[in-house]
C-alpha cells in the first residue's frame, strides 16, 4: 500500500471533544495563573525588576522546561486526552499514571484507543477530586493530628510511601500482557539507558537537577534501541489469547442473561 493510499488517522468523537475542551482549559489555566501576579503587582504596585526576574528565572527554566517537554512526550501516549487534566492538577507520576494504567488494565482496554481515553479520563478526574478532598481534610485536621503525624513510627512509614508506590508501579513493566497484545522481552529496551544513566551518574556527568535533560536524551535512545531489538526479533509483540474487551465481555453477559430470562 502506497503512502497516498494509507488511510488518514481520525480521532473518535469523544477524543475530539476531549482535546478541544482540554486545549480551552489549558489556555484558561495559563491566563488565570499569569493574571494572579499581574493583578497583585498592579494593586500593590510591587512589580519586580524585569532584568533581575529574568536572571533569577533562567536556572528554573533550564531545569523545568526540559522536564516539562520530556513528561509531555512520555505521558501523553499513555494518558491520552486526559493528559490536559493530569497536567493541570499535577501528581502525574505518583498518582495519575498508576491509577490510569491500572484502570485500563482492569477494564482490558488499550492505550490510545477511545475506550482507553474514556477510562483514563474518568479515573484521572476521580483521583483529582479525591486529592482535593484529602487536602481539604488535611487542612482542617492538620493541627489536631500534629502529634500523630510527628510521631516517630508514622514519620518512618511515610518515608517509604513513595518508594512503595513506585515499586508497585514498576511491577507493571514486568507483565507481558498489555491489553490486546503480549510484549515479550520489552525490558531489554531499558538495558542500554540504565547502563548509560548509571555510568553518567557514577562519573559525575549526570547530577541532581538534570532529570529533565536526561529523560530527553534517553527517550530517543530507548526508542531506537527497542526498535532495533524488535527488528532483530529480540522483542516480540503477539496477540493476547486471553484478551476480552470489557465492553464485549459486558455485552456477552447481557446477552447470556437475556437468553436465560427468555
Amino acid at each position: 500500500m502506497s503512502k497516498k493510499e494509507k488511510k488518514k488517522y481520525t480521532l473518535d468523537p469523544f477524543q475530539e471533544w476531549s482535546h478541544r475542551f482540554g486545549r480551552i482549559g489549558m489556555v484558561l489555566f495559563f491566563i488565570y495563573m499569569l493574571m494572579i501576579p499581574v493583578i497583585i503587582g498592579t494593586v500593590y504596585d510591587c512589580f519586580p525588576d524585569v532584568p533581575k526576574l529574568l536572571s533569577t528565572c533562567v536556572g528554573i527554566f533550564l531545569t523545568f522546561v526540559p522536564i516539562g517537554i520530556a513528561e509531555t512526550i512520555s505521558y501523553t501516549p499513555i494518558l491520552g486526552s486526559s493528559t490536559y487534566l493530569a497536567f493541570l492538577t499535577g501528581n502525574i507520576m505518583n498518582l495519575k499514571m498508576p491509577v490510569a494504567q491500572n484502570a485500563m488494565k482492569i477494564a482490558k482496554v488499550d492505550q490510545g484507543t477511545p475506550e482507553g481515553d474514556a477510562i483514563s479520563a474518568m479515573v484521572v478526574a476521580a483521583s483529582s477530586i479525591m486529592t482535593v478532598i484529602i487536602i481539604a481534610i488535611g487542612v482542617l485536621f492538620i493541627v489536631p493530628l500534629q502529634p500523630i503525624l510527628t510521631w516517630g513510627p508514622v514519620k518512618t512509614a511515610t518515608d517509604y510511601m513513595l518508594p512503595a508506590l513506585f515499586g508497585s508501579f514498576l511491577l507493571g513493566f514486568f507483565s507481558k500482557e498489555n491489553g490486546e497484545y503480549q510484549i515479550h522481552g520489552k525490558l531489554k529496551g531499558a538495558i542500554v539507558p540504565v547502563i548509560l544513566v548509571s555510568a553518567g551518574a557514577i562519573a559525575g556527568i549526570f547530577k541532581s537537577g538534570m532529570e529533565g535533560l536526561i529523560i530527553m536524551i534517553m527517550l530517543p535512545i530507548t526508542l531506537l534501541g527497542s526498535y532495533i531489538l524488535f527488528k532483530k526479533g529480540k522483542i516480540t509483540v503477539e496477540k493476547n489469547p486471553n484478551y476480552v474487551p470489557m465492553f464485549q465481555h459486558n455485552n456477552e453477559e447481557a446477552a447470556a442473561s437475556k437468553e436465560k430470562a427468555e
